[in-house]
């Protein structure tokens, strides 16, 4: 008879050990497809973009690129990894930021797509609404319009307070207050 080897759930330690990109849910580490071009490219652009803007603003907080990690205290997450993001939290050194963005961006790679897809994402949504983000971007690159559709508390991870089209400015208010993108800026290579 062989007895089960009990395992015991993953933590923010084993997560740092990870050599890729990667989530703490469920207490288990859950791994990332590396992305593509296009949404790498908007990634960066929005980074960017909320970099100069921190620079010439004047308003404290760090811009955050893709791949950082975000701890968070969920009964079925520890952790978050955002395409972009502003932090407005303590500074950690080498460790991940100890507390999640106010504003963080999820944007869709080729596999983000279906029900399946939906279901994951929309539950992405409420853990960042519940650990206290303010303002997520939900950024769609492969619609006909490109849309972001931007989530706050108010309305819940279901419904989007507002969804800007390729050909309008963007905005993260309140988290990040007088910050606009041109959405077209995350195509331009």
């Amino acid at each position: 008879m062989s007895a089960a080897l009990a395992t015991r759930p993953a933590t923010l330690e084993d997560l740092l050990l990870e050599p890729g990109k990667a989530e703490l849910i469920g207490g288990k580490i859950v791994r990332f497809m590396a992305t593509g071009d296009i949404p790498s490219q908007a990634s960066g652009a929005i980074y960017f973009s909320l970099r100069l803007y921190l620079r010439s603003s004047g308003l404290l907080g760090l811009a955050v690129t893709d791949n950082a990690g975000f701890a968070c205290d969920l009964p079925h997450r520890k952790s978050f990894s955002p395409d972009a993001s502003y932090y407005i939290g303590p500074r950690s050194g080498m460790r991940f930021y100890p507390q999640p963005p106010v504003f963080a961006v999820e944007i869709r790679s080729e596999n983000d797509y279906g029900p399946q897809a939906e279901r994951e994402m929309r539950d992405k949504r409420a853990d960042y609404l519940a650990a206290g983000t303010e303002v997520i971007w939900d950024v769609d690159l492969q619609s006909v319009e490109a849309t972001i559709r931007k989530f706050t508390p108010e309305h819940g991870p279901d419904f989007p307070i507002t969804i800007f089209s390729r050909s309008e400015i963007a905005d993260a208010e309140p988290a990040v207050p007088g910050w606009q993108m041109p959405v077209e800026e995350l195509f331009v290579p």
